[in-house]
């Protein structure tokens, strides 16, 4: 999917990047914010116990990390979001 052309227009013109440019960091970035829970705290475990840290302090970080980290919303059901909306 291609980002918002307005949004595109709006980062070249902040920036000074080409629209291609633009409309390539807006992709990179989406992708990253998108990255499900799950395969943020796996891939974070990953790097970290290659580093040598112990799973108690990777715990810890990865906890802390998710506290101020924008992620993605997890899927929800039709029903799901009936019942947030209605309870």
């Amino acid at each position: 999917m291609a980002p918002d052309r307005e949004l595109v227009e709006r980062v070249a013109a902040s920036t000074g990047l080409s629209p291609a440019e633009a409309a390539r960091v807006i992709e990179d970035v989406l992708a990253f914010v998108a990255e499900p829970v799950e395969d943020y705290v796996r891939r974070r475990h990953t790097e970290l116990k290659t580093y040598g840290a112990r799973n108690p302090e990777i715990f810890a970080r990865i906890a802390s990390e998710l506290a101020d980290r924008v992620v993605a919303a997890p899927r929800l059901t039709e029903r799901q979001i009936r019942r947030l909306i209605y309870t």
